[in-house]
């Protein structure tokens, strides 16, 4: 079978101790996390981990179904990248000499849509948020103008294409079941 690319969106409360044992379903299954954002959720007291990872069908639903077993864990649902709206950021440190000596950096920058964050004699900083490819293109012609410096790249962040956040569905469940 042919692997796809795959996010996870895991739903927690905010407890330590719950990222290792979510990270810890992959590694039994050796399966190699491409990408990893936490953050807290639209729902207080909720974090979402956005985990992105390739994998067969079979065996994203059986790391889904073990996360999602975890005392901790509220939820968790797997996506394919046309299930979801899909953002990465990217910081690239580039050199001043080499950018003002060549105008076609800033074009180049320009292109992309990036921004220019600060600028001094040493090094300048660009940001661009947008998709993968775009990241990882701007990348790669800064690399062929021989100006990066440093360059960071966050792990992506997604929200589903529906309404509202896939936990609250769940979480409207469990309070009819109090009642």
């Amino acid at each position: 079978m042919e692997q796809k690319f795959y996010t996870l969106l895991v739903y927690s409360e905010n407890v330590a101790g719950v990222l290792n044992q979510v990270t810890a379903v992959f590694t039994r299954r050796q399966v190699n996390i491409e990408s990893l954002n936490v953050s807290a959720s639209s729902i207080e007291g909720i974090h979402k981990y956005t985990i992105t990872c390739w994998s067969v069908p079979d065996e994203i639903v059986k790391i889904t179904k073990q996360i999602e077993k975890k005392i901790d864990v509220i939820k968790a649902n797997y996506y394919t990248d046309d299930e979801l709206f899909i953002h990465e950021v990217a910081l690239y440190k580039i050199s001043t000499l080499a950018l003002l000596d060549n105008p076609e950096i800033s074009r180049t920058i320009r292109r992309h849509d990036a921004r220019m964050m600060e600028v001094n004699p040493t090094y300048s900083t660009v940001l661009l948020a947008g998709l993968t490819e775009d990241i990882a293109d701007l990348y790669d012609q800064l690399s062929a103008y021989n100006c990066l410096l440093q360059y960071s790249r966050s792990g992506r962040i997604a929200v589903t294409r529906s309404f509202e956040e896939p936990i609250t569905e769940y979480l409207n469940g469990q309070d009819e079941t109090m009642i």
